[in-house]
């Protein structure tokens, strides 16, 4: 007859977490060395996209500016000598005439700053510059439109 201890055949039902826990702490070790490299890998600096705000009405005048320099007055092409011009033409009879100044994220603020002045000798009243800076949709669209247009440069 077999004597048996019934101590012995009990399971073992707790867990050992100490491996769980040396493979989270290994993984925090390299999550920490590897996370600055992230950070440094775009060092350009970047528009920063508009999340609140008015919407600017289509009314207005709009003045955009693309990447390369080229000027449109809602919608047709100018040049920076014919920028008051196209703006007192443009202006009409509106009570506070505003300007809208659409860009690329790649003009260089000495253009804004001509708008602004021909805006400034032109009276108007109000300029707002745009938080969305003008898309590529749109700068080809324009493009497109002036090429079709003759005397438009493009």
């Amino acid at each position: 007859m077999a004597f048996t201890n019934k101590k012995k055949q009990q399971l073992f039902t707790e867990i050992n977490i100490t491996p769980l826990t040396d493979i989270f702490l290994v993984l925090l070790i390299i999550m920490m060395v590897v996370a600055p490299s992230f950070q440094s890998m775009d060092n350009a600096v970047e528009v920063p996209e508009v999340n609140n705000g008015i919407n600017i009405e289509e009314s207005k005048v709009t003045v955009s500016i693309t990447k390369d320099g080229a000027m449109y007055v809602n919608g047709e092409t100018t040049t920076q000598n014919q920028l008051v011009d196209k703006l007192l033409a443009a202006k009409g009879d509106n009570e506070t005439p505003e300007v809208i100044v659409k860009a690329d994220k790649a003009v260089k603020s000495a253009q804004i700053m001509d708008v602004m002045n021909a805006a400034q000798n032109a009276d108007y009243k109000k300029l707002i510059v745009a938080g969305e800076p003008l898309n590529k949709k749109d700068q080809k669209k324009l493009h497109d439109q002036n090429k079709t247009i003759p005397g438009g440069n493009g």
